[in-house]
Parts: C-alpha cells; structure tokens; sequence
C-alpha cells in the first residue's frame, strides 16, 4: 500500500506526495497533460522539441541544467503522444531548487531564437539518428501511418518530416506553450524524504503565483472502424526479416483496456509465456518474438511483432501465420485459472518492484493521477478479471479483417 497525499492549488495545479523514509533523496515529477497527438497535422513533433526546449532556459533561469547539478541533482524527460513528462532528482536538503526550477519554467520559457535554433538542430540530428540511420528506424513511421488514417496517432512522436521542425518559428513556440502548458494542465508528484507539510509549503511558495490558462480544445478526428486487414512490404538496410502485425484495441479507460494488457503478458511475458515456448523454442524461424499494446489514451493498438531467422516468403508466410494462430490459441479455451493467475502474479511482481524506487514512485503517481485512478486499486484491478472475459475479448481484438501487417525485409 503507497500511502498518498493530494491537494490542489487554486490554479488548478494537482499534487500527490508520497513520504519515503528509505530514501536521503527527493524526486520530483511534473506531467504535463499535452504530446504529439495536440500537434497541427503540418507540424508534428512540435511536443517532442518542447521536452527539449523546455531545457534551454526559463524566464528567470537561463542554464536548467547547470542549476540543478549544482545542487547535486540530476534531471530528464520523455514525451509520447498523449503526454510530456519531467522529472528532478536531488538531495532532501536542496529539494526547494527542483521547485524553483520547475516552477520557473511552467510559468513562462525563454522565448527567444538562440535556444529554439540549438535544440532544433538536436531535434534534427536526433530523427536522423533515430529515423533514417537505424536499422528499422522508419518502421514507427510506417506502421503507424498504415494503423491510422485520421486520428493524430498517426504520426510518430518525433514528427512526420524533418521539414516539419524546421519551419517552426518562436511564434509557434509561445502560442503551444501557453495554450498547453499550465498549472491546470499539468500534475506534480512529490516522493522522497520530504514531508507533506515542507511540500505544501514549497509548493505553495514557488506554483502558487502561476496563473492558470486556457488550454487548447481537443478536437480529435475519430478514426473509422477497420473493415478489411491492411498490409504493407517494405525493405530497408536491415539484417533480418521483421513482421509487425497490430489490432486495434480500446484507449486507458475503457474496461477492455486490462484484458488486453494481460493478453499480451500472457502471449509474451517472461519464459513462461506461450510465443517463448512455442514459438521462440518451439521452432527455428524466430529470432524474437514480443507482444505489447502502445499503452495509449485514446484507442490504439495490440501488436505482435517478431524477427525471423530466414527471409524466403515461404518463411514469411510460416510465421505469419504461427503468429497469429498462437494468438488467437488464447479464444479456443486453452486459458487456465493456472495461466492467468500466474501471469497477473508476474505482472504485481514487476509492478510492485518497479514502484519501490522513489523516483519511479512519483512517476507512477503522476499518471495515476492524471488519470484520475488510485494506485493502490490498479492490482486489483488487475485479479478482477476472469479467463472467460480475456478469451472474450481475445476473440474481439484478434480479427484477421482488423489486423494490420507490416512486413521490412533486407534490401
């Protein structure tokens, strides 16, 4: 049980707090309710570059990074398409410069040309690094432009096109700052050795005087419902085979969104796992084999994806086909209480572990709380489903007609 305090500033800035006597640290994490999919379709990756400029000065703080190492502390980001996440390590003692530096940079950025040309060019070098240089860099871009046709997931987090991040101008820059940016919008979990009362006053002190703001509508396209299954064959500078197969699959909050995350866990979690018995050691043609949802808000997808050992169609078309059988093997009640209960065991166990480090604590509490959940019930949760409600679902996600394919193979 994580024991959790909450309250709210009159701006509108939630805060959850954990104590954690086992630690002389303190984390904190502030998540933003904002990523790639409230992008202008015409310039997408314009999240991804703000995680980076939110690094290149504050209003009142030119160098982040130089004051919080001078505190001894350390500090990082991510972005994905549903939100932008920050987090700040740093002694118990100087835990009052994470709160000047994240409040300093949610009240206003820089906003000036020098620091939008640097990590412009870092964002840059980045999609080419990540992108065009990697083997199978572009298959994001690919596989989610073959799952969408409307919907802002569609596009991968670091942006469509380089052309994209090269046109945006510091206009750009302020109006998606302040039409996203803000104590309302946003959520700050506190973990560590740090009181609640010390973490109301510093809060207080350093967010308490950031105005809340209007925050941009989200008037999402609603993507049509998939008829017929999709696939597309691709080739690139790459070692081997790979095959992607998704399904679509419901959004965080919707009921069927568990069952789902279980059914992966059950298709390719640890040794135990039906694709590493049967698939992985049960033949020659795979190299590797995964199963795993995209873990979206709005409705996403489930995808099985696999590298093979050969690259002749007749292999292609072997594994293809071992793939899908082994997931729709979960519809023909094979499932066992056994099965089940062992895979949602595995997955409290990794939950459990992977919640004790303060700093992954803040983070967790931050999503559950922008998610508006407890995070003492998501284990629950989790043991309240039966096998009768994942082979129900199983039979729903894994229609061959719903199914997208993505085949890379070497040049």
């Amino acid at each position: 049980m994580i024991e959790i305090n909450r309250f709210t500033l009159p701006n509108g800035l939630r805060v959850v707090h954990n104590y954690d006597s086992a630690t002389a640290m303190v984390a904190l994490n502030v998540l933003y309710n904002v990523g790639a999919k409230d992008e202008d379709p015409q310039m997408t990756g314009l999240a991804h570059l703000f995680e980076h400029l939110m690094f290149g000065g504050s209003v009142n703080i030119p160098e982040f990074d130089t004051a919080i190492e001078r505190a001894g502390g350390w500090n990082n980001a991510w972005t994905n398409n549903d939100y932008t996440n920050f987090y700040d390590v740093v002694p118990a003692h100087n835990a009052e410069t994470a709160f000047w530096l994240e409040s300093d940079r949610m009240l206003a950025l820089a906003f000036n040309e020098k620091p939008l040309e640097v990590q412009r060019h870092v964002v840059i070098e980045e999609f080419k690094e990540v992108c065009l240089n990697k083997p199978y860099g572009d298959m994001g871009h690919q596989l989610r432009s073959l799952i969408y046709a409307k919907h802002p997931y569609r596009f991968p987090t670091i942006g469509k096109e380089i052309s994209h991040i090269e046109k945006v101008t510091l206009q750009d820059v302020k109006d998606f700052f302040y039409s996203h940016y803000a104590p309302n919008n946003a959520v700050l979990a506190v973990s560590g050795h740090i009181s609640i009362e010390e973490t109301k006053r510093l809060v207080e002190k350093w967010f308490s005087d950031i105005p809340s703001r209007s925050i941009a509508p989200r008037n999402y396209p609603s993507e049509p419902e998939q008829t017929e299954e999709r696939k597309k064959v691709t080739s690139g500078k790459v070692p081997q085979t790979a095959i992607v197969k998704a399904f679509r699959m419901p959004g965080y909050n919707s009921p069927d969104y568990i069952p789902c995350d279980i059914i992966t866990d059950l298709l390719a979690s640890g040794r135990s796992s039906r694709f590493y018995r049967n698939l992985l050691m049960g033949t020659d043609l795979f190299t590797e084999i995964d199963a795993s949802i995209c873990g979206s808000d709005e409705p996403g997808h489930l995808i099985l994806n696999a590298k093979l050992t050969k690259n002749d169609s007749e292999s292609i078309k072997r594994a293809e086909e071992l793939m899908l059988s082994e997931a729709l093997s979960i519809t023909n009640e094979s499932l066992t209480e056994y099965e089940l209960t062992r895979t949602i065991n595995r997955y409290e166990s990794n939950f459990t572990f992977g919640s004790i480090i303060f700093l992954a604590k803040a983070q967790a509490l931050a999503m559950s709380e922008m998610h508006n959940e407890d995070i003492n019930r998501i284990v629950p949760r989790y043991r309240e489903i039966t096998t009768n409600k994942i082979v129900s679902i199983a039979q729903e996600i894994f229609n061959p007609q719903k199914c997208s394919t993505l085949i890379y193979n070497p040049e």
